[in-house]
């Protein structure tokens, strides 16, 4: 491989991070949906007939289990006045009286992500698509496997465009009818029980309708047929005004009384009595309104089944011993101790709704009937039991024979891949059992063998990790080699050496690759695959071929370390830079741990001595009083709630540094340095035209929030005025190009105010007071930077003895004189082992935008408060890329800061992005083998955040060495007088 020029290293590195990141999805969340299986369903004599003739599914999108279930104050009392109103009552006092007298209950625990589309196809497919099924969650995508739908006789669906369009595409065609409102009617400020309203009234009209047609009648007639009514109301009053709200319980009111109404509509419809009834959810929601990630509150949603085939409560008597199921506490308070809770894993509802209506099971379903929720005999359970676990073992034969046929040595699962474990034996004995009316020990022996077939399909979806995650360890630690191979070649060395391969060391790497491939292509692999190998052997290639570079590097770094003292010195160092690393690591699960590296990090200048604090009284002072409010942020709580007194008070502290930049701006930047007009230029009425544009952003915000507050719904003009300063925001600083001004400090309050605006509209709290503090807390790095950067070099010059050219050098200097120079001397000075304390405060800072206002490795810790303000209309993607707009303005601000300091260190405008996504890949490689696809749905959910954030962190900052160029560009910073200049005190 030629030497890498910088936009070279660049593009390896993101092509490299970005396919190395689906390596998680190919290892640990391979898609379970395989084809070719047979179907299985309860076979019954001739004359018996299945529990139900059809079943009604009710989903309250994102209805939280505790929610359904607790007594709170009547949220909309017919008279406020009545002291009745204010004592606790359940919010659904219909879905009670099924749990209490009529059916069975529990809690249905669903799967990360906690999204609608994952969340509806494990009820109704009874399979748990892998994680990123999350990218189709809002996509007309048809459901390309099986379905309670598809093996209904037919199935009514009503509810919104996001869900059930998916199905009717995805089912047999003309199988499903589905009854969808306009998307336009998603609108998260105006009432949502409207959308749950609307459903109803569809769902009862068509019942309605057969009373004028003999048609539609004689098909409502028929047996096995499902209805779907999908409520969307719940979740998006949670989104707007969270779970614990007035309208959020308000609108579980609506749901139950719409269950009410619908269920006596289909008993007086049909008065058979051979109905059956399921109610619940596809996720839950957080306090503070999201979902998507693990927490609890998103995974846990009420499951409550009755009517006919389903047993009716277990109850003990009250004042007793609890009931059992209710021995986590989490039921504490709803009052049902006494009824016995079943709680069930979200597929298996599909396999519940299947046996109750007599439908063959979805053949993809991986769900273990509940056999507590059925009111059969015991044959009967035993007997869908059987057919459960045939179906769950059809699964495992199709892909165990895929898998044999594709693998060189194929190792079968223990337990099932002898003679005298078979499948078939199994069935076989189970089957016997059964006929001598052994249904008790039938049942066991079914259980044991779904548990049985789901972990052999566990053994067959993860056959391949340990070849996959060595490959994926290779390449990233390959990487990390590679990359300090490249930057000590480039910017310690100057690229001096030369590569120095041999024949034999490259036929070795190419027998490796070959050998890779062949294997690869004998088991039909994907192409994923081909790069996972291709990448490592690439890199330690280029690392063997450069492997004097580094033994160079080693010398012109750590030449002149000679003593004891020297390398005790440098061993503290980097156990230091080692813990601050495992320290970001801990940040991920612990915010706090930023709080206490600011702490620390606001007495780093009293390292170099009393004479620098002296020099320096005012910067020092700066910096610490940053890094300690800096500290605050990451102490505060992640759920935020709405507050207008901090947007404002944010704004304010903004408009006022753009005021106090144009009254004292002759003072901060001398017009000799600044390389502008005078004063009543161009430059100062654009200036001018942002800090405005920050006065009405704040205007615009309040009247925003004041409206939706009041739930009078967000009014036309506010939001075209909000759009029209959030856009004027982003391109009036191009008017700077009128008449620029070349000082550094300038081009960082224009950056600064720039995104002002959008960080107002955009903010729903203390967002916008860390902004401020964080861009402060960045000029003083910069500036404190360059400080102890001329501070060293006038150490350095003290002890050193001047050359010919009355210049200083350091060591690094001197072991690089004695190496052959380029033609053409590098305008860039050489990177020294202190440029790894910037990478790495770099590296920090760049974390703490990450997490001072959040956590981000939580999906649900991000509200969707301020983006009504600009979009009310449920649209995911836009409201989301508003969201990611706000995440990525601190770094912005980190970008150009780094791109100014890399010019007035002198050092190449590459060199610290390339130190810094070298030492990245620590985390990410540490965050990769703590991806969990097991145990709590937090785990999973928070492991797969902490790889994926690590992973694009590279890549990101990738793209910010690009920003920095623009908007460092055209920015003069001075030469070495300039420097000494300013450690004296000036500029």
């Amino acid at each position: 491989m030629a030497r890498l020029s910088r936009f070279g290293f660049l593009a390896i590195a993101v092509v490299f991070h970005l396919i190395y990141l689906y390596s998680i999805f190919d290892i640990y969340f391979v898609s379970p949906i395989v084809s070719g299986m047979r179907e299985h369903g309860v076979e019954r004599p001739p004359g018996v007939a299945p529990p139900s003739r059809r079943l009604v599914l009710f989903v309250g999108d994102g209805l939280r289990a505790d929610k359904a279930f607790q007594s709170f104050p009547d949220p909309s009392p017919a008279d406020p006045s009545d002291p009745a109103a204010h004592s606790p009552r359940p919010m659904a006092p219909f879905l009670r009286s099924r749990v209490l007298e009529h059916g069975t209950f529990g809690v249905s625990h669903t799967r990360m992500p906690t999204e609608s589309r994952p969340g509806h196809v494990a009820l109704i497919a009874g399979l748990y698509e892998d994680v990123s099924a999350v990218t189709t969650g809002w996509t007309l995508n048809p459901v390309d496997f099986d379905s309670v739908f598809n093996r209904s006789r037919h199935t009514w669906g009503w509810g919104s465009p996001d869900i059930l369009p998916m199905f009717q595409q995805g089912a047999v065609p003309g199988r499903m009818d589905a009854d969808v409102y306009a998307e336009e009617a998603e609108d998260y400020t105006q009432d949502a029980t409207q959308l749950d309203a609307w459903v109803f009234e569809r769902a009862e009209a068509l019942f309605a309708s057969a009373a004028s047609n003999a048609t539609l009648d004689a098909l409502l007639r028929q047996d096995k047929l499902v209805f779907f009514l999908h409520l969307l109301g719940l979740d998006s009053t949670g989104h707007a005004y969270r779970p614990y709200s007035k309208e959020y319980l308000h609108n579980i009111k609506v749901v139950d009384e719409g269950v009410r109404r619908f269920t006596r509509l289909m008993e007086n419809f049909y008065n058979d009595g051979k109905t059956s009834f399921v109610f619940t959810a596809d996720h839950g929601m957080s306090d503070w309104g999201s979902h998507g990630d693990g927490h609890p509150d998103n995974t846990r949603t009420p499951l409550i089944v009755w009517g006919s085939g389903v047993a009716r409560p277990v109850v003990v008597p009250k004042g007793g011993a609890k009931a059992a199921g209710h021995e986590d506490g989490f039921s504490a308070d709803w009052g049902l101790d006494h009824v016995r809770r079943h709680d069930v894993s979200q597929a298996d509802v599909a396999a519940l709704m299947a046996y109750l209506a007599g439908l063959d099971f979805p053949v993809n379903s991986v769900g273990e009937l509940p056999l507590p929720y059925l009111a059969g005999s015991a044959r009967e359970k035993a007997e869908a039991a059987l057919v459960n676990a045939r179906g769950i073992l059809e699964m495992y034969r199709v892909k165990e024979a895929r898998k044999r046929s594709t693998e060189l040595r194929f190792k079968p699962f223990p337990p099932l891949g002898d003679e005298r474990h078979s499948v078939d034996g199994r069935l076989a004995e189970i089957r016997r059992l059964i006929d001598e009316d052994r249904e008790v020990e039938a049942i066991t022996r079914c259980v044991e063998l779904m548990k049985l077939g789901l972990e052999g399909l566990r053994y067959l979806q993860t056959y391949d990790w340990l070849f996959l995650r060595a490959l994926v360890t290779s390449g990233y630690l390959g990487w990390i080699v590679f990359a300090l191979t490249t930057v000590i070649d480039l910017h310690v060395l100057g690229g001096t050496t030369e590569t120095s391969r041999t024949a034999g060391g490259s036929a070795l790497f190419a027998s490796v690759l070959v050998g890779l491939y062949s294997v690869l292509w004998m088991q039909r692999s994907p192409w994923t695959y081909y790069a996972y190998a291709l990448f490592p052997v690439v890199f330690w290639e280029e690392i063997y071929a450069r492997r004097r570079a580094l033994s160079a590097g080693k010398e012109a770094l750590l030449g002149h370390i000679d003593t004891f003292g020297g390398y005790a010195d440098l061993g503290v160092k980097a156990v230091a830079f080692v813990g601050l690393l495992e320290a970001l690591v801990q940040g991920y699960f612990h915010r706090e741990v930023f709080s206490v590296c600011y702490v620390l990090a606001a007495f780093w200048p009293a390292f170099y001595g009393t004479e620098f604090l002296r020099r320096n009284k005012a910067l020092v002072g700066t910096w610490a009083s940053s890094c300690l409010i800096m500290s605050t942020f990451t102490l505060l709580p992640v759920v935020k709630v709405e507050d207008v007194n901090q947007i404002l008070l944010g704004g304010a502290l903004m408009f006022a540094v753009g005021v106090l930049y144009l009254l004292y701006e002759k003072t901060i930047v001398p017009p000799e340095k600044a390389g502008a007009a005078p004063a009543d230029s161009i430059a100062r009425t654009v200036l001018g035209v942002q800090v405005g544009l920050i006065a009405l952003a704040m205007l615009v915000t309040r009247s925003s929030v004041a409206s939706m507050q009041a739930r009078t719904g967000l009014p036309l003009g506010s939001q075209v005025l909000g759009w029209i300063v959030l856009v004027t925001s982003l391109t009036v600083p191009f008017l700077h190009g009128l008449q620029p001004s070349k000082h550094y400090l300038h081009r960082l309050v224009i950056i600064f105010l720039t995104f002002s605006p959008v960080f107002v509209i955009l903010t729903i709290s203390y967002e916008g007071l860390f902004y401020v503090a964080f861009a402060a807390t960045l000029v003083a790095w910069v500036r404190m930077e360059h400080r102890v950067y001329v501070h060293g070099r006038q150490a350095a010059a003290a002890v050193s003895k001047p050359t010919s050219e009355v210049t200083t050098t350091t060591t690094l200097d001197h072991a690089l004189a004695a190496k052959p120079r380029t033609s053409e001397p590098s305008p860039y000075r050489a990177l020294t082992l202190s440029d790894t304390r910037v990478a790495l405060f770099f590296f920090f800072l760049l974390q703490s935008a990450f997490f001072s206002t959040g956590n981000i490795a939580s999906i649900s810790s991000f509200s969707l408060d301020s983006v009504y303000r600009l979009i009310p209309v449920f649209s995911p993607f836009s409201q989301g890329a508003l969201l990611v707009l706000k995440l990525l303005i601190p770094f912005a601000l980190i970008s150009a800061n780094l791109g100014i300091l890399n010019r007035r260190l002198g050092v190449a405008p590459s060199a610290l992005f390339m130190l810094v996504m070298t030492v990245g890949d620590v985390l990410t490689l540490n965050f990769f083998w703590t991806v969990r696809d097991e145990g709590s749905w937090l785990d999973i959910g928070t492991s797969i955040s902490h790889f994926a954030i690590a992973s694009l962190l590279c890549v990101f900052v990738a793209c910010l060495e690009g920003g920095s160029e623009a908007f460092a560009r055209g920015v003069e910073v001075g030469g070495e007088g300039g420097e000494r200049g300013e450690a004296n005190g000036h500029a």
